[in-house]
C-alpha cells in the first residue's frame, strides 16, 4: 500500500491553465489518472500559442485554475513522479474527491492528455 505525501504550500498561485506554482516550485497537476499515463492538457498562453484562439481559450483556463485552487479544503498530493521539465506531478483535489484536471475538463477548458496524442487547439 502506498502512502500518500501531501504538500503544503504557503503561496500556491498559477502558471498558466496546467502549471501552478507551490512556493516558487512550478508543478504538473494530473487529472485522476497516473503519471505519464493520462493527465489534462490547457491550451499554450502568450507567445506560445498557435492561433488567437488557442491565445484566448489559454487566458480562460488559467482563470478557471485560479479559482480552483483557492477552493478552501483544496488538497495537494505528490505522486513523487516530476515531467520532462523537472515539475513534480501532482493531484489537485477538490473536497468533493475529485480533480482540479477532472473538473476543467468537465467544464471544457481542458482536453484529457494521453501519451502521443496532441491536442490541437486551432481546429
Amino acid at each position: 500500500m502506498e502512502t500518500a505525501v501531501l504538500m503544503v504550500c504557503a503561496v500556491l498561485s498559477v502558471v498558466d491553465g496546467d502549471t501552478v506554482k507551490c512556493d516558487g516550485q512550478n508543478l504538473r497537476p494530473m487529472g485522476a489518472g497516473a503519471p505519464y499515463v493520462s493527465g489534462f492538457d490547457t491550451p499554450e498562453p502568450d507567445g506560445r500559442a498557435d492561433c488567437l484562439a488557442e491565445q484566448m481559450l489559454a487566458e480562460l483556463a488559467s482563470r478557471r485554475i485560479g479559482e480552483l485552487i483557492d477552493t478552501p479544503g483544496l488538497r495537494i498530493e505528490d505522486s513523487g513522479e516530476v515531467d520532462q521539465f523537472e515539475r513534480p506531478l501532482v493531484w489537485l483535489h477538490l473536497p468533493d474527491g475529485s480533480t482540479v484536471g477532472e473538473t476543467m475538463i468537465a467544464e471544457g477548458y481542458a482536453e484529457e492528455w494521453l501519451p502521443d496524442r496532441p491536442v490541437n487547439w486551432c481546429e
